[in-house]
């Protein structure tokens, strides 16, 4: 049986995790989400800490960089240098287009940065590729409304 994969969304920005859930959603291939609000949140869920002891180990994260609590650079940072945790991607998800959040996301560990698309559709089909890229569909086979001028840095 096809293990099903796992999600973690870490964004404080609640229009933007159900946009992203509900995309996840729409791929043909299955995926579980689960979702944090802050970067504390977020470390806890990936040590399994507290109420996330029992919490699936994520196939993904998808890191928002702007959070409370602890922003998601010192997110990726402290993930990307816990032996325990450093192989698990991370997918750098955020409204910063800044040169600096780009190298500093990559300096850090992160396995690809996308800016988010204040359109809806490529908000929709962004997240739907990145979901297909990691098992949650065939999104990115059938390039569904990709177009080549979103700013991507994978």
């Amino acid at each position: 049986m096809k293990q099903v994969p796992e999600v973690l969304l870490v964004d404080d920005n609640m229009a933007d995790v159900y946009l992203a859930s509900e995309a996840l959603r729409m791929n043909s291939n299955a995926c579980h989400i689960s979702n944090v609000g802050d970067g504390e949140e977020a470390l806890a869920f990936l040590r399994h800490e507290g109420r996330y002891a029992h919490a699936a180990s994520p196939n993904v994260v998808i890191l928002d960089l702007r959070l409370p609590k602890k922003s998601g650079e010192s997110v990726l940072a402290e993930l990307k240098s816990d032996p325990n945790l450093s192989k698990i991607p991370v997918v750098v998800f955020s409204t910063s287009r800044a040169n600096r959040d780009i190298v500093r996301s990559y300096e850090l560990g992160a396995n690809c940065y996308l800016s988010k698309p204040v359109n809806l559709g490529e908000f929709v089909s962004t997240v739907q590729l990145i979901g297909s890229f990691f098992g949650c569909g065939d999104a990115g086979a059938k390039g569904e409304k990709w177009n080549d001028q979103k700013r991507t840095y994978c």
